[in-house]
């Protein structure tokens, strides 16, 4: 890529109005030319809404979109995309059976009815000579990992000559070494002045790393903004949620007893496609222990997961919890108290058109106090117990009667955690618990599963986020192609080796 003259984005006073709901009010941003400029806010700060104005995706009700100090309009992304805005976002746009090439080819805006694929082929090979990302043009995009299929979105972009790149969460699906790479890169692009970055991210550490300066959301609102050498963590968390926002140590009991209570011995598990997604897993957790698991997405994680929750058939292997071979239906869950936070709860473990009174009490809603003899329910109970448990773990807002489906994602959270919990749970299943949520939100529920730990729950923690693994368990084992390959106390726990253990790359 030669250099060019990069444009500069500013906005100026932007507002966007949902109906009644005032989604952004007077926001200011600018990007300079060269500039790696992170954008920061909680949930439902106006992060998304700010970036898909810019895009053309949203039409703005005040405000001004500014490039090299003259005023625009961006009707579309096809807009943004003609003035070298463009955009990779948190979820691939790739098609998984084309190839690279054909991927790259079919992104043009303008493309010939008869393609002649060998002159494309030529073209792209010069360009991606001139690129820090090396993917081979023939591969299938499918049988790309997680970090190659992010880099391939990134060339998408620079493919279509977009000087301003847009990145939203763009490091949630890979492994650290593959973060750091991808990010370094672009840092680097930035300097050399052949593209400016803007990049939507919760990491901190990615800020303090990567970025320049950032811009801080909140409640739709400008915060402020700054140079990352003039803030600390503590300085860009508070702006993002205000004072309210204190990280509270993470305090643990003792170290966990030597009693086994879930033990997982030789486990093998079919996928959708009946293709062996866990192969021989081996795996003990004691009292008052969280073992997290480690590992890129697709390597056997959520069908273990399934199967624990009785949502999956193991073909061979044995449970034991506490020494007793167990069998997941709904009367040996109930009796081991053995309950699981999935991921993307609302879809997996909710009814969201129900109240949150009735979500909170499917646990037990044929029990006493709930239920008569098993069969007749008692609302005024259910209703009881639900104000108490909303009260307990500060669900907002305070109403049992709401639909579930009209809470944040957050407060969904920590309404399947409380149900969770409420039973003096005895082993907990939690996969990516803080995923997509904001800083006070993952404080909250991150202290409540090590309270659970420290009850002594046995805690099986699977995510992607390596930070929150390290900073939770334990114990960090690895997953790979469907086995655990290594494992490392936490506390000693080396970020490299365990990056190579997630991509098969520790030999």
């Amino acid at each position: 890529m030669t250099n060019t003259v990069l444009p500069d984005l500013e906005v100026l006073g932007m507002t966007k109005r949902f109906g009644p709901l005032v989604a952004l009010k007077d926001v200011n941003l600018r990007l300079r030319p060269g500039q790696f400029h992170a954008l920061l806010g909680e949930n439902g700060a106006g992060k998304s809404t700010l970036v898909k104005c810019i895009m053309g995706y949203y039409h703005p009700d005040g405000g001004k979109i500014l490039v090299d100090q003259q005023e625009v309009t961006v009707r579309s992304p096809r807009d943004a995309q003609a003035l070298g805005i463009g955009m990779v976002y948190q979820q691939f746009t790739l098609i998984p059976n084309m190839t690279v090439l054909e991927n790259l080819v079919i992104s043009k805006a303008k493309l010939s009815p008869l393609i002649n694929w060998r002159e494309e082929e030529d073209q792209l090979t010069q360009f991606m000579e001139k690129m820090p990302f090396k993917v081979s043009l023939a591969a299938r995009v499918s049988s790309l990992a997680a970090g190659e299929k992010q880099k391939v979105e990134i060339l998408k972009q620079l493919f279509l000559r977009n000087r301003i790149l847009i990145l939203d969460e763009p490091t949630s699906v890979l492994t650290p070494q593959e973060a750091d790479e991808v990010l370094g890169h672009l840092r680097a692009m930035t300097r050399a002045q052949q593209i400016s970055v803007l990049i939507i991210t919760h990491k901190l550490r990615e800020v303090v790393t990567f970025a320049d300066e950032v811009t801080v959301l909140r409640k739709g609102q400008f915060v402020g903004s700054g140079l990352v050498s003039d803030l600390t963590v503590s300085q860009m968390a508070e702006m993002m949620v205000g004072s309210e926002f204190t990280t509270k140590p993470k305090e643990r009991s003792a170290s966990p007893a030597k009693t086994p209570k879930l033990a997982i011995h030789d486990l093998r598990v079919h996928d959708d496609a009946g293709v062996e997604a866990v192969r021989g897993l081996q795996l003990t957790i004691h009292a008052g222990e969280i073992v997290g698991v480690a590992g890129v997405s697709g390597n056997g994680q959520r069908e273990l997961v399934e199967v624990l929750a009785g949502q999956r058939q193991a073909i061979a292997g044995k449970i034991l919890v506490r020494g007793m071979p167990f069998e997941p239906t709904r009367e040996q869950i109930v009796h081991h108290k053995i309950y699981c936070l999935p991921e993307e709860p609302l879809q997996n473990t909710c009814v969201g058109n129900m109240s949150l009174a009735e979500n909170l009490a499917f646990r037990n809603f044929d029990r006493e106090p709930h239920a008569v003899g098993g069969w007749l329910i008692n609302q005024h109970m259910i209703r009881r117990s639900a104000q108490s448990l909303i009260e307990q773990y500060n669900i907002k807002p305070p109403y049992p009667h709401l639909p579930i489906r009209s809470l944040s994602g957050g407060n969904v959270q920590r309404a399947v955690l409380a149900r969770e919990l409420s039973d003096g749970v005895e082993i907990l299943i939690v996969v990516n618990p803080c995923f997509g949520l904001d800083f006070l939100a993952t404080d909250e529920i991150r202290l409540q599963i090590v309270a659970a730990r420290n009850r002594g729950t046995a805690v099986l923690l699977v995510s992607e986020d390596l930070d929150e693994i390290l900073e939770l368990a334990d114990r960090t084992v690895v997953m790979f192609n469907g086995q655990l390959v290594y494992e490392t106390t936490s506390s000693g726990a080396d970020l490299a080796l365990i990056g190579r253990h997630m991509t098969g790359h520790a030999a």
